[in-house]
């Protein structure tokens, strides 16, 4: 594995979605730039994104429409204003309430422009973007299609033929929704450049891009739909066991995330080929990629697809070392980092140590009173990547704020900085410790509370939506975070 993670270096947590800007949601434009400069100049050398797919309605990007495509809704209209392919002036008249449609509508627009204005070496670009992507590309671009033929339906409620992809339907739906099909291509295109332009940026200044890769994929995908092999579905295509995970921390009814189950005899047969190929999109992409539920890669937990709730599951067991062989043997220089969070067995940590990938320590979870605690910094190791929380916690302060008087106590006994406010004095643990790589989310740089907070696992209402404003930043954060960094050498 890379070395990239051998030294000291500090990094923050912000979504591309969290960005400033005019539109619904940050994007790849102006604003990310921005960030770029800001990172580098206050020392901070990774910047950790969330998944960067195509969401569903409720806009988690922990549930994607594809494990490869990224999500249109990040892309920058200004870039594409530049390009001239549309104009800065251009509207798409009554795109009704949505704004996410409307951006759809004006990168088709720009779709029109470069068919008519791009020069030769972009149209080679762009032919030559399909082929190589094709092997996902190709069913991404007729699954999307044919989704919003049939009104953003589940792929198994459309009709028997396209569910159970007959060859002869998919061959004359291909054919009539051509035009439509490029135009997603187009998007997925522009996407990817726009990313690795600024990736490119980034690396001029840098600063190495952090990726998520969720263990599971959505049932709704056109993973799944083109590759229902490699899932665990009876003979109609349906789930009879769902993903989740147990009670925990988080909740005490667990986690029903509702994805379905891989088939790892298959995947094994095949040398994990759908794996390697899922991998090989996002290390195009990324610097450091976080394997989100690792522990997924040693036993998952199966839960009845009739259950409302996580609690009556059962633990069933993954080939996790032969798949991490295989991934070693394909990607000798990948930086992985396994999210080890939740119930984590002898097991999942020998797995995690055998592969010497970091593991994630996390201070909110530090200070229960017990010694032996594995998030509290004396216990780290230099192996380990150290955050103050993480998209699903809530912000430091607000996190503090909902605390006991005797929980604070105890927190300021054992940092012994009595006289410092929070997040400063997580934030000072975090940077301090030995974890050779210490992650802050951008709300505790901006020392923001409980309204702020990304995310609230188990609920799906008002989630993701957090965006910042440069006039948060003020010189005072910025200086505290770089001395930081300067002084503990990261």
């Amino acid at each position: 594995m890379s070395s990239l993670l051998d030294k000291r270096r500090a990094g923050v947590l912000l979504h591309i979605t969290s960005l400033p800007g005019r539109g619904e949601c940050g994007d790849l434009g102006r604003e990310a730039y921005n960030f770029v400069n800001f990172l580098h100049d206050a020392g901070v050398s990774v910047w950790q994104t969330l998944p960067l797919g195509m969401p569903h309605g409720d806009g988690s990007p922990y549930q994607c429409l594809s494990a490869h495509a990224g999500n249109p809704a990040l892309i920058s209209i200004d870039w594409l204003v530049e390009k001239g392919w549309i104009q800065n002036s251009e509207r798409c008249g009554d795109c009704g309430s949505s704004r996410e449609f409307g951006k759809s509508c004006l990168i088709g627009k720009a779709f029109q422009g470069f068919q008519l204005q791009a020069d030769a070496d972009e149209r080679k670009d762009f032919e030559q973007f399909c082929r190589d992507k094709s092997s996902w590309l190709d069913d991404f671009a007729l699954f999307i299609a044919l989704r919003n033929v049939f009104a953003q339906k589940s792929w198994n409620e459309w009709p028997e033929e396209l569910k159970q992809r007959n060859a002869d339907s998919l061959k004359e739906a291909r054919h009539l929704l051509k035009a439509v099909l490029d135009g997603i291509k187009f998007e997925q295109y522009v996407f990817f450049r726009q990313w690795h332009e600024l990736k490119a940026f980034a690396a001029q200044k840098d600063v190495l891009l952090f990726g998520d890769i969720p263990i599971f994929v959505s049932y709704d995908s056109a993973d799944v739909w083109a590759n229902r092999e490699v899932f665990k579905l009876n003979q109609s295509g349906e789930m009879d066991v769902v993903a989740g995970v147990p009670p925990d921390y988080f909740s005490e009814k667990g986690q029903r995330w509702g994805n379905p189950h891989y088939d790892w005899d298959y995947l094994q047969k095949t040398g994990f080929k759908w794996w390697l190929d899922r991998l090989d999109s996002q290390y195009e992409m990324f610097d450091i990629l976080r394997i989100d539920h690792f522990r997924g890669f040693e036993a998952s937990w199966e839960i009845p697809a009739h259950e409302d709730t996580a609690i009556n599951g059962k633990w069933v067991r993954a080939p996790g070392r032969e798949l991490l062989l295989t991934i070693q043997k394909a990607f000798p220089s990948l930086s992985l980092v396994a999210e080890d969070l939740g119930i984590i067995t002898e097991e999942v940590e020998a797995l995690r140590d055998d592969f010497h990938l970091p593991g994630m320590k996390i201070l909110q979870f530090a200070f229960d009173g017990n010694n032996n605690n594995p998030y509290l910094p004396m216990n780290y190791h230099h192996n380990c990547v150290a955050y103050t929380g993480t998209h699903d916690n809530d912000t430091t302060l607000g996190w503090f704020e909902n605390l006991s008087d005797t929980e604070k106590q105890r927190i300021y006994d054992y940092l012994g900085w009595s006289s410092m406010p929070m997040p400063n004095a997580l934030i000072h643990a975090a940077i301090a410790s030995v974890a050779n790589l210490a992650i802050i989310p951008m709300q505790d740089v901006l020392r923001l509370g409980s309204a702020d907070r990304m995310n609230t696992p188990g609920t799906v209402v008002g989630n993701w939506r957090w965006r910042f404003d440069w006039s948060q930043l003020t010189g005072d954060k910025v200086g505290y975070l770089s001395h930081l960094i300067r002084m503990f050498g990261r």
